[in-house]
C-alpha cells in the first residue's frame, strides 16, 4: 500500500511535468521525465517524512510496513507536494519559469497583505498549539487549560518550556515567515515556452489566494483546537447551569466534628502521577512487571480502597480534580477546581477559594504546626497562596531552598530540585516539627515521576530501556524508604501517614498502546490511623466508586475525628458505610454522571467558594473525646 502511493503520487507530478509544463512530444522524453520527477518527490518526500517522524515520536520511516494507514496517505501529499516543488525549481533553473518584479505603478494594499499574515499566524499558532498540547499533556481538559491560563507559570519545568519554544513557537513562526515572503512578494511568475509568455499568478489572483488560504488556515486551526481540545464544554462551565453542587455540598462550618484530647499528627505524601497500571496484571496494574513492588508490599500494612473487587484500585479521574493543584484542592476541601469567575483568581494572594473550609483551616484552629514541601517553586498554579491562606502554612519549596542554603542559589534540576533532596530536607523538618511538641501536619510531594519521561538522577538505576519505567522504579522505592525511615521515629506511635498519587500520568508516550477497556487509577494507602477507626469490614475497601475529594473527610477520620454524618464538602468518609456521591449515583454510571454535573455552571460554587474573606474556621461545632 505504501510503495504503490509513493509511485502514483510521483508519477502524478511526473506527468504534470512532462505533459503540462514541459510539453514533450517524444515518448523518451515523456518517459524519462516521469521517471525523473518521480523519483526526486519520491526521494526527498522520504527524506522529509524521515526528519518529521524522528523529531515527533523518535523513530524511522523505515521499517515501512510498520507504519499506520494515515501516516502512508500523509506521506502520499508529501511526494506529490515534493514534487511540485521540484517542477517549479527545476523549471526556474531550465528558463520554463521566470521571476520578474511586478510593475512598479501597481498599487500594494498593505493593510489586506497584514490582515492575511495575522489570520494565518493565528491560524498556524491554534494548530501546532494544539498538536504540542496534546502531545505533552495528553487528554488535557478544557476547565484544566482555563485555570492554568490563568494561575502563575512560575517554576514550570525547563524541559517543558523548552518543548514549547522548539514545537509550537518556532513551527508558527517559521511558517508564518514562509507565508510572509509569499504575501509580500513584489515577484511574479512567467511561463514561457516557444514564443509564448503567460503570467502566472497575477498581482489580483496572488491577493485573493492568499487571503482565502489565510482565511482557510485562521478557521482551520481554530477549529481544530476547539475540537480538540472539547472548548464547547466551555459553555457549559460559564453558562449553562447545575444545582448539583448546591444540593449535595456538606459545609463544614456547620457539621460536628469531634476531636481526640491527645491530637494526631498528620503526614500526607502526594506522589506526582503515582498510577495503579505501574503494578503488574496480576495485582490490578498494567505491566508485565511490577514496578513500584516497595509500595504495593507497603499497601498490605495499611487501607487501601480499590475500585476492583480484588487488588489495586483507587480514585477515578474526574472533573476539576486531573492535574495537581486541583488534586490538593479536592483532596483538602471536598470540591472539584472549577473555572474562574469576574475577579475570583487563583493566582493572588488572598484570593484562593476564600470561602472554602480545608483540612489545613480545621487544623490550623486545632494548634496545629503546618509545613508544605516541594522540590519545585510552590507559586506554581497559585498553591503557595492556598496554603497559605488555608492554615498558614510554612512553604518549603524550591525558592526557599535557595534562601535557607540548602541548595546554591543557581541550583537548578527538573522542577527545582530532585527527590533524592527532597526526602532528606523532609526529614530535617519533621525533625523539627515533632521538637514544637504541637500536633503538626506535614504535606509534601515528589516530582521526579513528573512528564515528560521523568527526571533520572545521579542515582536513579537504569536496568530498563524505558527512562519514564525506571523513575517510577526508583520514585517508588525512595518512597517506601522514607516511610520506612518514618515508622522508626518517635512520633510515629502517634502519627498517620497518607500515600497517594495526585493524578494520573500525563505522560503521553508511556501509555501508547493501552486497552482503552482498561480503567486507569492512581495509587492510595492510609497507615497507621486512628484507633477511632477501628477494624473496618473488607467490602468498604473494594468496590468502592470514589474521587479525590473524599481524601477531605476521610483524611481527617484517619487522624480521630468524628464526623457527623460522614460527609464534608462533597466528599465521604470511605471508611465509614455511608456511600459516596459515586455510589450514590449507580457506582461506575455514578461516576460519569457527577462527573459531567461539574462540568457545568454553579453560581453556589462562585458565590460560596470562589467569594469570601478566608475568615478562620470557627470551632463552635468542634469538641472533643477521650481515647
Amino acid at each position: 500500500m505504501f510503495v504503490t502511493l509513493c509511485v502514483i503520487a510521483g508519477m502524478i507530478a511526473g506527468i504534470l511535468d512532462a505533459i503540462v509544463v514541459r510539453k514533450t512530444k517524444k515518448f523518451t522524453a515523456t518517459f524519462f521525465t516521469m521517471i525523473k520527477v518521480a523519483l526526486m518527490a519520491n526521494i526527498i518526500g522520504l527524506a522529509f517524512s524521515d526528519v518529521v517522524l524522528r523529531y515527533h515520536t523518535g523513530t524511522s520511516v523505515i521499517p515501512i510496513e510498520s507504519q499506520p494507514y494515515e501516516f502512508q496517505f500523509y506521506h502520499f501529499v508529501v511526494v506529490l507536494v515534493c514534487g511540485l516543488i521540484w517542477i517549479l525549481f527545476s523549471g526556474i533553473f531550465d528558463g520554463i519559469f521566470i521571476i520578474r518584479r511586478e510593475d512598479e505603478s501597481k498599487k500594494t494594499r498593505i493593510a489586506l497583505k497584514i490582515t492575511c499574515v495575522v489570520l494565518a499566524a493565528i491560524g498556524i499558532a491554534a494548530f501546532t498549539g494544539t498538536v504540542w498540547g496534546k502531545e505533552v499533556f495528553g487528554d488535557i481538559s478544557p476547565d484544566q487549560m482555563m485555570v492554568n491560563l490563568f494561575s502563575p507559570k512560575e517554576g514550570t519545568s525547563d524541559d517543558i518550556m523548552g518543548t514549547l519554544w522548539t514545537g509550537p513557537v518556532l513551527q508558527t513562526v517559521s511558517a508564518t515567515l514562509i507565508f510572509s515572503l509569499f504575501v509580500f512578494s513584489r515577484r511574479e511568475l512567467y511561463y514561457i515556452r516557444k514564443e509564448t509568455e503567460k503570467k502566472i499568478f497575477p498581482s489580483l489572483v496572488r491577493k485573493i489566494v492568499c487571503f482565502v488560504l489565510a482565511l482557510a488556515v485562521f478557521i482551520g486551526g481554530l477549529t481544530y483546537g476547539f475540537i480538540k481540545f472539547e472548548f464547547e464544554k466551555l459553555l457549559k462551565m460559564y453558562v449553562i447551569e447545575s444545582g448539583f453542587i448546591e444540593d449535595n455540598f456538606v459545609d463544614p462550618r456547620e457539621v460536628s466534628m469531634q476531636f481526640p484530647e491527645k491530637k494526631r499528627n498528620l503526614i500526607h505524601i502526594y506522589l506526582e502521577s503515582m498510577e495503579n497500571s505501574y503494578a503488574s496484571k496480576d495485582m490490578g496494574g498494567y505491566m508485565e512487571e511490577n514496578l513500584i513492588k516497595p509500595l504495593t508490599d507497603l499497601a498490605e500494612e495499611g487501607y487501601s480502597f480499590s475500585n476492583n473487587p480484588t487488588g489495586l484500585g483507587g480514585p477515578v479521574a474526574t472533573t476539576g480534580c486531573t492535574w495537581s493543584v486541583a488534586s490538593m484542592v479536592n483532596m483538602n476541601g471536598g470540591i472539584p477546581m472549577k473555572v474562574t469567575t469576574g475577579g475570583n483568581q487563583y493566582g493572588s494572594a488572598d484570593n484562593f477559594m476564600p470561602g472554602a473550609v480545608t483540612i489545613g483551616d480545621i487544623l490550623e484552629s486545632q494548634g496545629y504546626e503546618q509545613s508544605l514541601m516541594f522540590g519545585a517553586s510552590a507559586r506554581f498554579g497559585g498553591l503557595n497562596f492556598f496554603y497559605e491562606s488555608h492554615g498558614d502554612f510554612t512553604i518549603l519549596d524550591y525558592n526557599a531552598a535557595k534562601e535557607k542554603g540548602w541548595i546554591p542559589k543557581d541550583y537548578k534540576v527538573w522542577w527545582g530540585y530532585e527527590d533524592d533532596k527532597l526526602y532528606e530536607y523532609a526529614k530535617a523538618e519533621l525533625t523539627r516539627l515533632h521538637e514544637t511538641g504541637k500536633p503538626f501536619n506535614f504535606v509534601m510531594e515528589t516530582a521526579d515521576t513528573h512528564f515528560p519521561d521523568g527526571y533520572v538522577g545521579p542515582n536513579t538505576p537504569t536496568p530498563r530501556d524505558n527512562q519514564y519505567a525506571n523513575v517510577i522504579a526508583y520514585s517508588a522505592s525512595e518512597t517506601e524508604k522514607f516511610v520506612r525511615w518514618i515508622q522508626e521515629q518517635p512520633f510515629y506511635e502517634n502519627t498517620t501517614i497518607v500515600l497517594i498519587g495526585d493524578h494520573l500520568s500525563m505522560d503521553v508516550n508511556f501509555f501508547t498502546g493501552f486497552d482503552e477497556e482498561y480503567l486507569r487509577t492512581t495509587y492510595n494507602l492510609i497507615l497507621n490511623p486512628a484507633p477511632s477507626v477501628g477494624k473496618i469490614p473488607e467490602e468498604r475497601l473494594y468496590n468502592r466508586w470514589w474521587y479525590n475529594a473524599d481524601m477531605f473527610p476521610t483524611i481527617l477520620a484517619s487522624i480521630g475525628v468524628k464526623i457527623e454524618g460522614d460527609r464534608l464538602g462533597l466528599g465521604t468518609n470511605l471508611f465509614s458505610d455511608t456511600p459516596t456521591l459515586f455510589e450514590e449515583n449507580g457506582g461506575e454510571k455514578g461516576w460519569n454522571s457527577v462527573s459531567k454535573k461539574y462540568e457545568f455552571k454553579s453560581s453556589f460554587y462562585n458565590e460560596n467558594i470562589l467569594e469570601g474573606d478566608n475568615a478562620p474556621f470557627d470551632t463552635k461545632n468542634v469538641t472533643t473525646y477521650k481515647q
